[in-house]
């Protein structure tokens, strides 16, 4: 079975259960593993800001226009 089949398979809710088992897992990793969580405490907050604006740019351009 092709990627292009599976995907039409799956519906918004599939999508969003991705996103949010995805952050989930970040968050787990970050309280399990010291050193990641030294590193995310370590970056400035606004490195954070910029990457969530840079990864929201297109997604938001097919929504708005």
């Amino acid at each position: 079975m092709n990627w292009n089949k599976k995907l039409k398979k799956m519906d918004i809710w599939d999508l969003k259960l991705i996103k949010l088992s995805t952050a989930a897992f970040i968050l787990f990793v970050i309280t399990v593993w010291p050193a990641a969580m030294n590193l995310v405490h370590r970056i400035h907050w606004g490195w954070f800001l910029a990457a969530f604006v840079l990864f929201a740019i297109r997604p938001m351009k097919k929504w708005c226009c």
